[in-house]
């Protein structure tokens, strides 16, 4: 395939993504059908079945665009901080986390697609063995984030990166999903995960 062709074909991946997350914030997961995300982005269903094999494949991809997007927000952030110089031994890691989380992108969409496609993973075991394996992935990315920022700040943990990775990221997607219910905005949805993590912060490093 020419380099052409793959930026032909990436962007027509791109816009179907786009178009889905469109439809979705309209009709919801299930209402969102092939024939009206193809509508949307502007191609046929030959377009689409060319680039995904089913429905499931273009939402697992917008999950996983989302989830990308939140730790490539963090990882900019964490990059911005160090550079200021605030990433340094004794830095406090409560103030620190707050920092991060202010730049987050988390937004209802965002809280109600992944709400929708776990309720997708736990009803067909084929697509849920698929989102685990995507959401290791994420939780292996907050991983490395978590270590340089331990290293960085000289700080202990006092359990391995990745489960406490996989901790903060269950805690912080629950306060998220309740925040939405409660109809909070998206400043204040990031303040609320960030105020219970910052708690749960206190209690994986080494006093």
């Amino acid at each position: 395939m020419t380099a052409s062709a793959t930026r032909s074909r990436e962007n027509t991946r791109a816009r179907l993504v786009e178009a889905a997350r469109q439809v979705f914030a309209e009709v919801g997961l299930e209402g969102a059908s092939v024939e009206a995300v193809c509508e949307r982005a502007g191609f046929t269903r030959g377009a689409f079945y060319s680039n995904f094999e089913s429905k499931d494949e273009l939402f697992l991809m917008l999950a996983a665009t989302v989830a990308d997007a939140r730790v490539t927000a963090v990882r900019d952030r964490v990059d911005e901080i160090t550079a200021e110089g605030g990433l340094v031994e004794g830095c406090d890691p409560t103030d620190l986390l707050q920092k991060v989380m202010d730049s987050g992108s988390d937004d209802r969409l965002g809280v109600m697609l992944m709400s929708e496609i776990r309720i997708r993973a736990l009803r067909d075991a084929a697509f849920g063995a698929a989102y685990l394996v995507q959401e290791r992935e994420m939780v292996a990315s907050i991983a490395r984030i978590v270590t340089d920022i331990v290293e960085a700040g000289k700080l202990r943990l006092l359990l391995p990166a990745e489960e406490a990775a996989r901790m903060l990221m269950i805690v912080w997607e629950g306060m998220t999903v309740r925040s939405a219910m409660a109809g909070y905005d998206e400043a204040q949805l990031r303040r609320a995960g960030s105020t219970e993590l910052g708690r749960l912060v206190e209690l994986l490093l080494e006093s």
